[in-house]
């Protein structure tokens, strides 16, 4: 077992290496940057962005470099879109500010230099480390992946028990139609809704709107401060598991139906032993692989996809929504620094699924299966 799981973090070094490169040519070659984003804000707002911009820490590395007048050099074979009547020292200066000035393979492999390091520089427009930035927003996504991901498993598994072994019943019908609600529903739009019935739109206000914390909950006793947290959170997980049970619950209602079918089920049942041991000490171990498989994918699905929207409407400052601004933004240290942390979490949770396998059937064994 030890050379394998060495094998598989070797193997993670390629697999991380080649996401980021292709992200990093992909973003290459998109339209727009900060540099064309500075550039937008000088043509609309004149003499006023450039004040502004030069406020910030780019001011340093810029000097004194303004918008040209009609009469100095108007830069009229700039790469970039919307520079001509712009000053060529100021656009020099911008990209230097950027990192820009140098060509785009130096650009990735100093990168991953610094990556090697978990130094993945500072945000363009927040002046902030992006390791600080990743921290401060981790506690949310954190929050809502785990307590998500717990919870469905735990409606999950049972439930899809439950209808396996009565399959065709009443009970199965009913369930079955209400998870095809909760599978027909979106996340977001069942967030709009609770919005709606509890947290102070058309009909009560039971719930809070925005963020995991009250003002006061720093005055609060150790006791208040939990009720307060799970006072916050339990709509946003709530509109998180409506969207996310339907599918496992299914998945493991077909994945029990199949295994007690099986022979072995039979034979185990002829030698007299409870039902609860047939689906328990036998039928469980071997159903619940295929379950078991997909846990680290639902965990990076509902912390890095399924919760950006969920944090949008709840007013929740997470991962998701760090990510999705510095895309729209083009902040690319925040970009590249948010994808290297979500794609590096990926791969160990993958892994982390595969060792389950042998905690839930000792019979795997992948050290010989590899041989």
């Amino acid at each position: 077992m030890t050379s394998y799981l060495l094998r598989r973090l070797l193997f993670m070094v390629p697999t991380l290496l080649g996401i980021l490169l292709v992200n990093f040519m992909i973003v290459q070659a998109a339209p727009g940057g900060p540099v064309e984003r500075i550039i937008a804000q000088l043509r609309g707002h004149g003499m006023e962005a450039t004040e502004r911009f030069s406020s910030s820490g780019a001011g340093e590395t810029m000097g004194s470099a303004r918008p040209a007048s009609s009469s100095t050099v108007h830069g009229e074979n700039s790469k970039y879109r919307g520079a001509q009547g712009l000053d060529p020292a100021l656009i020099k200066a911008l990209e230097h500010q950027y990192g820009f000035d140098k060509p785009a393979y130096e650009r990735f492999l100093m990168m991953l230099h610094n990556y090697l390091t978990f130094d993945f520089g500072t945000s363009f427009y927040r002046d902030r480390t992006v390791v600080d930035l990743v921290l401060d927003k981790m506690p949310v996504s954190i929050s809502l992946g785990l307590w998500t991901t717990l919870l469905t498993y735990l409606i999950s598994i049972p439930l899809g028990i439950a209808k396996a072994v009565r399959d065709g019943s009443r009970f199965d019908i009913w369930t079955s139609a209400i998870i095809i609600v909760g599978y027909a529903i979106p996340a977001f739009l069942f967030a709009v809704l609770l919005v709606v019935l509890f947290a102070g739109g058309s009909f009560w206000s039971l719930f809070p709107l925005r963020g995991l914390f009250s003002e006061n909950w720093h005055s609060l006793s150790w006791g208040m401060r939990i009720l307060d947290y799970f006072y916050h959170i339990t709509l946003p997980i709530l509109a998180l598991i409506v969207g996310g049970f339907a599918g496992l619950t299914m998945l493991t209602k077909n994945s029990f139906l199949e295994e007690i079918n099986k022979q072995y089920v039979i034979t185990a049942r002829a030698k007299g032993l409870t039902e609860k041991r047939v689906l328990y000490g036998h039928v469980f171990r071997n159903a619940m692989l295929i379950v078991v498989s997909g846990f680290p994918h639902a965990f990076v699905s509902i912390l890095f996809t399924s919760a950006l929207l969920i944090e949008v409407i709840f007013s929740l400052d997470g991962l998701g929504l760090l990510g999705f601004e510095a895309a729209i933004n083009r902040d690319y240290p925040v970009m590249f620094g948010t994808l290297y942390v979500f794609t590096l979490l990926g791969l160990l949770l993958n892994l982390a699924g595969d060792m389950l396998y042998t905690v839930i059937d000792p019979r795997i064994d992948f050290e010989n299966r590899n041989r």
